[in-house]
């Protein structure tokens, strides 16, 4: 299961999440399809601040083809959030990356996600390699040699 693997986890990088009225399902939760715009924001939050840049999302050469989700605990409208993320892998054409939604005030894990990015030219829509800046970049914010 993705939950025991992130427990050993640490998360250099983190933003802060506001569940707003319209993100709740009825039983007054956070809706699950909601909850993959959370962890949007904090992937695009995780690539500007290791790029050291804003992304450009016309032009990055980058593009999420996998993701799965562990629903652990319902994330209510009071929940004071932080989406953590950190690439755990780095291939030739694509990236893993772990994230987990995290109610600060009771320190307990909503939700965890596994996801994969890959090279992608926008022009012939065909799969590249991870551009050599942005490994570099990972590896040197993350402290992976």
């Amino acid at each position: 299961m993705l939950s025991n693997f992130l427990d050993s986890i640490e998360f250099k990088a983190s933003v802060p999440i506001q569940v707003r009225m319209s993100d709740l399902d009825p039983f007054v939760h956070v809706n699950n399809g909601n909850q993959c715009h959370y962890f949007d924001l904090g992937r695009g939050s995780y690539l500007e601040e290791v790029l050291q840049d804003q992304v450009d999302w016309k032009t990055i050469d980058l593009v999420l083809v996998h993701i799965e989700l562990d629903f652990i605990q319902p994330i209510e409208f009071h929940d004071k959030l932080v989406c953590e993320s950190k690439i755990v892998e780095i291939g030739n054409k694509s990236l893993k990356m772990v994230q987990q939604l995290r109610d600060t005030e009771k320190n307990v894990v909503k939700t965890r996600c596994f996801s994969v990015l890959a090279g992608f030219d926008r022009n012939t829509h065909l799969s590249i390699p991870i551009n050599e800046l942005y490994k570099s970049k990972i590896l040197d914010f993350e402290g992976i040699e």
